[in-house]
């Protein structure tokens, strides 16, 4: 589908432009910096590269300030940027199971190899406005790490690996076998060079997925939940945590750690699995950029939802849910309509007047 460019009134354009600057940085208050947003408002941050589909936190804030807090923009900016970089190549696969975690619990089981790790969440205190914010000082917050982190000298180092929680259930026979990269289709495509086909394999339906709308899949996922699809989901095991980046070297052909990245996980279990074999549960699956533990969560349901064999719902139609989810197309499509629409509008203008005539005619000829 092509739209034709809007041309003319480009002094306009460039007033607009400048205003929506002003709008932005025109107040009384100190301008933000971007590591200012990329170190305070983290959730934004990762939540923008996410769905820009680019792990580069100074990238994604500067995005953010740029569209003045709007998620949706800024990951439109981060991803138009990432089309302009050049391929190298590809990273070698990650085994989550290397994941250094900051955060790592199950709704699944209480007592779990390694232990439950809360790290940083405000899941467990009250949705309470904090006045204090409002006169929050460096120095007050200084004082407070250095209480926090006082008495970590004496406590127990983290171990380097967790086990899986669902490795237990698979270890019993209780889960349904591991499915390989493509699922039942076995091609590795890479969404951003390949179209779209359907039924589509399940590496381009992760994929899809990994950078889609966090809202978008949030509302198809709850619906499903709420009983519109057949998905109740148990958290196995969530974790936030570093992955290592690993990519063979150009020169030599080994694999090389070449950084980290910070990225959430979810594994759901759902209800007994659909098999040729013994009643087993079933598992979902979501990783994404940065810290965005509903969006992972959400990825995991869709994930399990879209492998229902017939689709009863919206949520559990593989075509409908992966052509749905892409933030950057929902909404370049829906602020398409702000363009001029004068020529197909007219049309449809000049039609409706001339049914209205019509009808009057008739109902003149039966008077």
């Amino acid at each position: 589908m092509g739209y034709v460019a809007v041309k003319g009134g480009a002094a306009a354009i460039e007033n607009a432009e400048q205003f929506s600057m002003i709008r932005r940085a025109g107040g009384a208050s100190e301008l933000l910096k971007p590591d200012q947003i990329r170190e305070q408002l983290h959730f934004a941050v990762d939540r923008v590269m996410s769905e820009g589909s680019l792990y580069a936190p100074e990238l994604a804030a500067l995005a953010f300030k740029q569209s003045a807090g709007d998620t949706l923009e800024a990951a439109f900016i981060l991803r138009s940027y990432r089309t302009t970089l050049p391929r190298l190549g590809y990273g070698a696969p990650m085994n989550t199971d290397d994941m250094r975690p900051i955060r790592r619990i199950s709704a699944a089981f209480k007592d779990i190899p390694g232990g439950q790790l809360l790290g940083p969440t405000p899941d467990y205190t009250l949705r309470l406005l904090d006045f204090d914010l409002q006169d929050e000082s460096p120095d007050h917050t200084r004082r407070m790490m250095a209480r926090l982190f006082k008495d970590t000298e004496s406590i127990d180092p983290l171990p380097e690996r967790f086990p899986k929680v669902v490795d237990m259930l698979r270890r019993e026979g209780l889960l349904v076998p591991r499915p390989s990269a493509g699922g039942n289709d076995d091609r590795l495509v890479d969404i951003t060079r390949q179209a779209l086909t359907f039924p589509a394999p399940r590496s381009a339906q992760l994929q899809t997925l990994a950078r889609g709308e966090t809202g978008g899949m949030l509302a198809l996922a709850y619906s499903n939940m709420r009983g519109y699809g057949s998905v109740h989901p148990v958290i196995g095991e969530l974790r936030v945590g570093y992955l290592p980046l690993r990519y063979p070297n150009p020169v030599t052909g080994e694999v090389e750690t070449v950084g980290d990245m910070l990225v959430t996980e979810a594994e759901v279990i759902s209800r007994i699995g659909e098999t040729d074999g013994p009643a087993r549960f079933s598992l979902g699956y979501g990783l994404c950029f940065g810290h965005n533990e509903t969006k992972a969560i959400a990825m995991a349901v869709l994930d399990r939802a879209v492998a229902t064999g017939e689709p009863a719902t919206p949520s559990e139609d593989q075509e409908f849910v992966l052509t749905h989810v892409d933030g950057i197309e929902s909404m370049g499509f829906c602020n398409h309509y702000k363009l001029p629409h004068y020529v197909t509008f007219q049309s449809e203008l000049d039609r409706l007047r001339n049914i209205q005539a019509g009808q009057s005619k008739r109902e003149e000829i039966r008077s």
